[in-house]
């Protein structure tokens, strides 16, 4: 059933079961406290109620008969006691019954100063009722020995104390409690009243509180599914920002941020590879139906297979530089990472490049102090081929290309400059993007004109936990800076 396996009613079960045991265990609690405490004044009562019956007792002649210390009758022996024969006592024998000389009684003498009327009963050890007041009930069983002095029981609705005396004899005082005990009855409803009314704010309180808590999961778990239908741009929203919920909400947002903005990149990066291979590809079919079409010259034939050639070569540096994304992106295309020298690479790359500089009539200087780095030094002097070719064919007419090198405090930099003219502010924070032009005219920047060489170096500055920066001003140039931790070069 669902019921079992919703995480709301799973809380709200063990927090109504904590507080049924709380509420019942503190209710059972007081009631056991009132109970001994009202049965305590009781037996208070009672003592005194004894104490005062005792000193109306008169013996032959007049004599009081005296009460009685508060634990019992007085000790085996003492004078005037239960052990000592005398005027108040009768023997038959040394092991006959031994029975105190009663006298009349005031039935005044039973009521206590509360209004209350008690009763009095007494057996002689041998259990034989030797007095029996008026108020007694007549069920009034006699107590069996025990071994001290003073004992005390509940019977229905009658409260009794008794006593018993060294020699055995048996005094029992009692009254009817119903009213105590009906008051009892109503203390103990008042408690489960009022655990009642506490059971049901805690219930309330407690599924307000998980409901609130949970709301959050429930608001994540309707974004999913949204999500999940294709709706990327869904979020969660939620207003309790400062609890741990609140927190995985936002870290969920931002996932599902970066998760939309993979996909657009993705659908952009689709468009854009195949805007950039129908080109092509719309040559070669050109081509070859023109040549098929008719009887044509052996030149005619050369040129369309040259153009098919040109055509092919762009789709083969465009895959190349696909899969060579791919594979960075994957984190399979890393490579062996081996010393290598910075500077070295440098000057190749600027070697490889003076011809390009030569024909574009840009002066190429290096400046590379020995610097040392780790890393993969083909995908290395990838980046920096890459980086001094952009810069020698956007550079202005009779303009330069200055590449520097140099060791700085914890890293091993490279400087690319050149003088062309610039980059727009807004094409900036987009220059690392694939397929992205930062000019209306679609000029080819990198990557065999499709727009990825400056991707594909950036790719490979994250994959060396490198960073390429670019500083530029319109009309001045721009410099191009690969910075390469020491830590991560070893050195």
């Amino acid at each position: 059933m669902k019921f079992f396996h919703s995480i709301r009613w799973r809380l709200q079960l063990w927090h109504g079961l904590l507080l049924v045991v709380v509420l019942t265990g503190f209710g059972f609690t007081a009631w056991r406290l009132q109970r001994a405490t009202q049965l305590q004044r009781v037996d208070q009562e009672l003592d005194r109620q004894v104490q005062v019956i005792f000193q109306g007792m008169r013996g032959p002649g007049g004599k009081p008969f005296g009460p009685p210390p508060r634990d019992g009758f007085r000790p085996h022996g003492a004078p005037g006691g239960p052990g000592e024969p005398g005027p108040n006592r009768n023997e038959e024998g040394p092991l006959g019954p031994r029975e105190m000389e009663l006298p009349k009684l005031d039935a005044s003498l039973f009521v206590d100063e509360a209004g209350h009327t008690n009763y009095c009963v007494i057996w002689n050890r041998a259990g034989r009722e030797m007095f029996r007041s008026h108020s007694a009930p007549p069920d009034v069983p006699c107590p069996e020995p025990a071994a001290g002095s003073r004992d005390a029981r509940l019977r229905g609705s009658f409260r009794e104390l008794f006593f018993y005396t060294p020699p055995g004899e048996r005094f029992l005082i009692g009254r009817d409690v119903s009213d105590e005990l009906a008051a009892m009855r109503r203390f103990a409803w008042l408690l489960a009243s009022a655990g009642a009314v506490v059971l049901l704010l805690g219930l309330a309180g407690g599924w307000w509180v998980s409901t609130r808590a949970l709301s959050p999961i429930e608001a994540i778990s309707a974004a999913a599914v949204r999500i999940s239908t294709g709706d990327l741009t869904q979020r969660i929203q939620t207003a309790d920002t400062s609890s741990e919920l609140g927190e995985l909400a936002r870290v969920l947002n931002g996932t599902f941020a970066r998760l939309q903005a993979s996909f657009d990149r993705q659908a952009q990066f689709t468009a854009d590879a195949s805007h950039e291979l129908r080109t092509p590809v719309s040559v070669v079919l050109t081509q070859t139906q023109t040549a098929l079409a008719r009887e044509r010259p052996a030149a005619e034939y050369r040129d369309s297979l040259a153009a098919c050639q040109r055509a092919a070569q762009r789709m083969r540096r465009l895959t190349e530089s696909l899969l060579t994304l791919a594979r960075l992106d994957t984190g399979k295309d890393t490579g062996t990472r081996e010393p290598c020298e910075l500077d070295r690479l440098a000057r190749d790359a600027a070697e490889l490049l003076r011809p390009i500089a030569e024909e574009h009539k840009v002066a190429l200087e290096v400046e590379a102090a020995p610097t040392r780095c780790e890393g993969n030094a083909e995908q290395l002097g990838q980046v920096v081929t890459n980086l001094v070719s952009n810069a020698i064919c956007y550079n202005r007419p009779s303009g330069s290309v200055r590449v520097k090198v140099a060791a700085e405090p914890g890293a091993a930099v490279l400087t690319v400059s050149d003088t062309g003219q610039g980059i727009a502010p807004e094409d900036l924070p987009h220059l690392f993007e694939r397929f992205y032009r930062a000019d209306n005219s679609r000029n080819r920047r990198t990557g065999g004109g499709a727009g990825l060489g400056l991707a594909i170096c950036k790719a490979i500055a994250d994959a060396h936990h490198a960073t390429l920066e670019v500083v530029s001003t319109q009309g001045q140039g721009s410099t191009f800076t690969l910075r390469i931790p020491i830590t991560q070069a070893g050195k």
